[in-house]
Protein backbone atom coordinates (compact mmCIF):
# COMPACT_ATOMS: atom_id res chain seq x y z
CA UNK A 1 0.00 0.00 0.00
CA UNK A 2 1.54 3.28 -1.19
CA UNK A 3 1.71 6.27 1.16
CA UNK A 4 -1.22 8.17 -0.42
CA UNK A 5 -3.44 5.52 0.37
CA UNK A 6 -2.66 4.95 4.60
CA UNK A 7 -5.76 6.36 6.49
CA UNK A 8 -4.91 9.71 8.48
CA UNK A 9 -6.08 10.29 11.69
CA UNK A 10 -9.34 12.22 10.76
CA UNK A 11 -10.05 9.31 7.84
CA UNK A 12 -9.98 6.63 10.93
CA UNK A 13 -12.40 8.28 12.94
CA UNK A 14 -14.40 9.04 9.86
CA UNK A 15 -14.66 5.36 8.52
CA UNK A 16 -14.81 3.96 11.95
CA UNK A 17 -17.99 2.29 11.18
CA UNK A 18 -16.19 0.19 8.05
CA UNK A 19 -13.51 -0.27 9.82
CA UNK A 20 -14.90 -1.96 12.80
CA UNK A 21 -16.41 -4.12 10.54
CA UNK A 22 -14.42 -7.74 9.89
CA UNK A 23 -15.26 -7.97 6.10
CA UNK A 24 -14.07 -4.29 5.81
CA UNK A 25 -11.32 -3.50 8.39
CA UNK A 26 -8.59 -0.96 7.70
CA UNK A 27 -7.08 -3.35 4.65
CA UNK A 28 -11.12 -3.00 3.24
CA UNK A 29 -11.01 0.85 3.85
CA UNK A 30 -7.57 1.46 2.04
CA UNK A 31 -8.80 -0.23 -0.83
CA UNK A 32 -11.66 2.14 -1.07
CA UNK A 33 -9.38 5.21 -0.86
CA UNK A 34 -7.43 3.72 -3.53
CA UNK A 35 -10.18 3.07 -5.63
CA UNK A 36 -11.06 4.73 -8.81
CA UNK A 37 -14.78 4.98 -9.91
CA UNK A 38 -16.41 6.15 -12.88
CA UNK A 39 -20.17 6.64 -12.52
CA UNK A 40 -22.30 7.74 -16.04
CA UNK A 41 -25.08 10.08 -15.38
CA UNK A 42 -25.81 12.14 -12.33
CA UNK A 43 -28.89 12.30 -11.95
CA UNK A 44 -31.85 9.65 -10.44
CA UNK A 45 -29.60 6.79 -9.82
CA UNK A 46 -26.33 8.54 -10.34
CA UNK A 47 -26.77 10.41 -7.24
CA UNK A 48 -26.93 8.66 -4.64
CA UNK A 49 -24.33 6.15 -6.35
CA UNK A 50 -21.71 9.15 -5.93
CA UNK A 51 -23.10 10.70 -2.30
CA UNK A 52 -22.47 6.68 -0.83
CA UNK A 53 -19.03 6.29 -2.40
CA UNK A 54 -17.85 9.54 -1.59
CA UNK A 55 -19.60 8.87 1.92
CA UNK A 56 -17.48 5.68 2.08
CA UNK A 57 -13.71 7.16 1.23
CA UNK A 58 -13.65 6.03 -2.40
CA UNK A 59 -10.83 7.97 -3.23
CA UNK A 60 -11.67 9.06 -7.22
CA UNK A 61 -15.16 9.52 -8.27
CA UNK A 62 -15.33 10.51 -12.15
CA UNK A 63 -18.49 11.67 -13.10
CA UNK A 64 -19.76 11.72 -17.19
CA UNK A 65 -22.72 14.10 -17.66
CA UNK A 66 -23.53 16.85 -20.62
CA UNK A 67 -26.69 17.98 -18.88
CA UNK A 68 -27.75 20.62 -16.67
CA UNK A 69 -29.52 20.63 -13.46
CA UNK A 70 -33.52 21.56 -14.04
CA UNK A 71 -36.28 21.92 -11.95
CA UNK A 72 -37.87 18.80 -12.77
CA UNK A 73 -34.67 16.63 -11.66
CA UNK A 74 -34.83 17.88 -8.08
CA UNK A 75 -37.84 14.92 -7.05
CA UNK A 76 -35.09 12.44 -7.35
CA UNK A 77 -31.96 13.50 -8.37
CA UNK A 78 -31.00 14.81 -4.75
CA UNK A 79 -27.31 15.30 -5.02
CA UNK A 80 -28.74 18.48 -6.48
CA UNK A 81 -30.52 21.36 -4.83
CA UNK A 82 -32.53 23.89 -5.93
CA UNK A 83 -29.26 26.66 -6.12
CA UNK A 84 -28.08 24.26 -8.55
CA UNK A 85 -30.48 24.92 -11.12
CA UNK A 86 -29.32 25.59 -14.75
CA UNK A 87 -25.45 24.26 -13.21
CA UNK A 88 -24.28 21.58 -15.38
CA UNK A 89 -24.89 18.42 -13.15
CA UNK A 90 -20.94 17.90 -13.03
CA UNK A 91 -20.22 20.59 -11.64
CA UNK A 92 -23.16 20.59 -8.99
CA UNK A 93 -22.49 16.81 -8.22
CA UNK A 94 -18.24 17.63 -7.74
CA UNK A 95 -19.79 20.45 -5.30
CA UNK A 96 -21.69 18.22 -3.47
CA UNK A 97 -19.44 15.86 -3.01
CA UNK A 98 -16.99 17.97 -1.65
CA UNK A 99 -19.27 18.90 1.26
CA UNK A 100 -19.35 15.03 2.01
CA UNK A 101 -16.12 14.01 2.22
CA UNK A 102 -13.36 16.45 1.41
CA UNK A 103 -10.66 13.67 1.17
CA UNK A 104 -12.53 12.55 -2.56
CA UNK A 105 -10.91 13.56 -6.08
CA UNK A 106 -13.52 14.42 -8.44
CA UNK A 107 -12.91 14.01 -11.82
CA UNK A 108 -15.51 15.93 -14.10
CA UNK A 109 -16.73 15.08 -17.59
CA UNK A 110 -19.05 17.11 -18.99
CA UNK A 111 -19.67 15.24 -22.24
CA UNK A 112 -21.90 12.45 -23.29
CA UNK A 113 -20.25 8.88 -23.46
CA UNK A 114 -20.69 7.79 -26.85
CA UNK A 115 -19.15 4.72 -29.54
CA UNK A 116 -15.97 7.33 -30.04
CA UNK A 117 -14.81 8.01 -26.70
CA UNK A 118 -16.23 5.66 -24.27
CA UNK A 119 -13.12 3.23 -24.23
CA UNK A 120 -10.85 6.38 -23.27
CA UNK A 121 -13.08 7.34 -20.37
CA UNK A 122 -13.67 3.83 -18.85
CA UNK A 123 -9.70 3.23 -19.22
CA UNK A 124 -8.40 5.29 -16.41
CA UNK A 125 -10.64 3.55 -13.50
CA UNK A 126 -11.18 0.25 -11.62
CA UNK A 127 -14.82 0.01 -11.92
CA UNK A 128 -17.58 1.27 -13.60
CA UNK A 129 -21.38 2.18 -12.55
CA UNK A 130 -23.98 3.12 -15.07
CA UNK A 131 -27.00 5.00 -13.88
CA UNK A 132 -27.69 5.74 -17.73
CA UNK A 133 -31.53 6.36 -18.52
CA UNK A 134 -31.26 4.82 -22.32
CA UNK A 135 -30.08 1.43 -23.81
CA UNK A 136 -27.95 3.35 -26.47
CA UNK A 137 -25.79 4.03 -23.71
CA UNK A 138 -26.19 1.41 -21.73
CA UNK A 139 -25.12 -1.04 -24.62
CA UNK A 140 -21.87 1.29 -25.22
CA UNK A 141 -21.26 1.51 -21.80
CA UNK A 142 -21.48 -2.47 -21.46
CA UNK A 143 -19.23 -2.84 -24.73
CA UNK A 144 -16.24 -0.50 -23.43
CA UNK A 145 -16.15 -2.36 -19.75
CA UNK A 146 -15.82 -5.46 -21.47
CA UNK A 147 -13.16 -4.73 -24.24
CA UNK A 148 -11.46 -3.03 -21.35
CA UNK A 149 -11.69 -5.78 -18.73
CA UNK A 150 -13.86 -3.46 -16.62
CA UNK A 151 -16.26 -4.59 -14.16
CA UNK A 152 -19.46 -2.88 -14.33
CA UNK A 153 -22.34 -2.17 -12.21
CA UNK A 154 -25.76 -1.64 -14.31
CA UNK A 155 -28.56 -0.21 -13.00
CA UNK A 156 -32.15 1.01 -14.16
CA UNK A 157 -35.39 1.79 -13.10
CA UNK A 158 -39.01 1.94 -14.50
CA UNK A 159 -42.51 3.97 -13.17
CA UNK A 160 -42.08 1.56 -9.72
CA UNK A 161 -39.58 -0.97 -10.71
CA UNK A 162 -36.09 -1.25 -10.62
CA UNK A 163 -33.10 -3.55 -12.07
CA UNK A 164 -29.44 -4.65 -11.31
CA UNK A 165 -26.61 -6.60 -12.32
CA UNK A 166 -23.21 -6.54 -12.24
CA UNK A 167 -21.12 -7.57 -15.16
CA UNK A 168 -17.68 -9.15 -15.59
CA UNK A 169 -17.77 -10.72 -19.13
CA UNK A 170 -14.12 -11.09 -19.39
CA UNK A 171 -13.68 -13.07 -16.53
CA UNK A 172 -15.38 -16.93 -16.12
CA UNK A 173 -17.01 -18.86 -13.26
CA UNK A 174 -15.74 -21.06 -10.55
CA UNK A 175 -17.07 -23.89 -13.49
CA UNK A 176 -14.67 -22.22 -16.06
CA UNK A 177 -17.36 -21.08 -17.66
CA UNK A 178 -17.41 -17.38 -19.57
CA UNK A 179 -19.34 -14.83 -17.62
CA UNK A 180 -22.45 -13.80 -19.86
CA UNK A 181 -22.47 -10.04 -21.34
CA UNK A 182 -24.96 -7.24 -20.94
CA UNK A 183 -25.96 -8.07 -24.87
CA UNK A 184 -26.68 -12.11 -23.19
CA UNK A 185 -29.36 -10.47 -21.06
CA UNK A 186 -30.25 -8.16 -23.73
CA UNK A 187 -29.75 -9.20 -27.14
CA UNK A 188 -31.56 -6.31 -28.63
CA UNK A 189 -32.50 -2.83 -27.82
CA UNK A 190 -36.25 -2.62 -27.34
CA UNK A 191 -38.82 -1.20 -29.33
CA UNK A 192 -38.97 2.63 -27.74
CA UNK A 193 -42.28 2.64 -27.31
CA UNK A 194 -42.19 -0.19 -24.60
CA UNK A 195 -39.67 1.63 -22.89
CA UNK A 196 -40.72 5.26 -22.36
CA UNK A 197 -38.33 8.24 -20.42
CA UNK A 198 -39.07 9.48 -17.46
CA UNK A 199 -39.90 12.67 -18.94
CA UNK A 200 -42.77 10.16 -20.98
CA UNK A 201 -43.90 8.15 -18.07
CA UNK A 202 -42.77 9.46 -14.44
CA UNK A 203 -40.78 7.83 -11.92
CA UNK A 204 -41.15 7.46 -8.07
CA UNK A 205 -38.44 9.36 -6.72
CA UNK A 206 -38.03 7.31 -3.97
CA UNK A 207 -37.16 4.31 -6.59
CA UNK A 208 -34.09 5.55 -7.82
CA UNK A 209 -32.74 6.24 -4.30
CA UNK A 210 -33.44 2.73 -3.40
CA UNK A 211 -31.61 1.06 -6.61
CA UNK A 212 -28.86 3.43 -6.85
CA UNK A 213 -27.89 2.99 -3.36
CA UNK A 214 -27.60 -0.68 -4.11
CA UNK A 215 -25.67 0.09 -6.59
CA UNK A 216 -22.88 1.70 -4.35
CA UNK A 217 -23.45 -0.94 -2.01
CA UNK A 218 -22.31 -3.72 -4.67
CA UNK A 219 -19.66 -1.56 -6.12
CA UNK A 220 -18.60 -1.31 -2.40
CA UNK A 221 -18.17 -4.79 -2.30
CA UNK A 222 -16.51 -5.11 -5.36
CA UNK A 223 -13.45 -2.87 -4.08
CA UNK A 224 -13.29 -4.43 -0.86
CA UNK A 225 -13.83 -8.05 -2.18
CA UNK A 226 -16.79 -8.95 0.00
CA UNK A 227 -19.47 -11.52 -0.39
CA UNK A 228 -21.28 -12.37 -3.98
CA UNK A 229 -21.58 -10.62 -6.65
CA UNK A 230 -24.20 -10.49 -9.03
CA UNK A 231 -22.38 -11.38 -12.03
CA UNK A 232 -24.66 -13.83 -13.82
CA UNK A 233 -27.97 -12.55 -11.45
CA UNK A 234 -30.15 -9.82 -12.47
CA UNK A 235 -31.69 -8.30 -8.94
CA UNK A 236 -35.74 -7.52 -9.55
CA UNK A 237 -37.31 -4.90 -7.20
CA UNK A 238 -41.22 -4.28 -7.57
CA UNK A 239 -41.89 -1.01 -5.37
CA UNK A 240 -45.85 -1.49 -5.63
CA UNK A 241 -45.56 -4.81 -3.94
CA UNK A 242 -42.11 -4.08 -1.56
CA UNK A 243 -40.50 -7.28 -3.53
CA UNK A 244 -37.13 -8.45 -4.81
CA UNK A 245 -36.51 -11.32 -6.92
CA UNK A 246 -33.41 -12.58 -8.77
CA UNK A 247 -33.14 -14.07 -11.62
CA UNK A 248 -29.97 -15.92 -13.48
CA UNK A 249 -28.56 -15.41 -16.73
CA UNK A 250 -25.64 -17.22 -18.77
CA UNK A 251 -23.63 -16.52 -21.61
CA UNK A 252 -25.09 -16.73 -24.82
CA UNK A 253 -22.48 -16.34 -27.53
CA UNK A 254 -19.65 -18.65 -27.72
CA UNK A 255 -16.63 -17.84 -26.21
CA UNK A 256 -12.71 -19.17 -28.30
CA UNK A 257 -10.73 -21.32 -25.55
Amino acid sequence: MSGSDTLSPEELQRYARHIVLRDVGGPGQQKLKAARVLVIGAGGLGAPVLQYLAAAGVGTLGIVDDDAVSLSNLQRQIIHTTDSVGQSKVASAGAAIRRINPHVMVEPHDLRITPDNAAELVAPYDIVADGSDNFATRYCVADACHAGNKPLVSGAVGQFDGSLTTLKPYERDADGNANPTYRCLFPSEPPAHLVPTCEQAGVLGALTGVIGSMQALEIIKEIAGIGESLVGRLLLYDARSARFETVRYRRSDPVPG
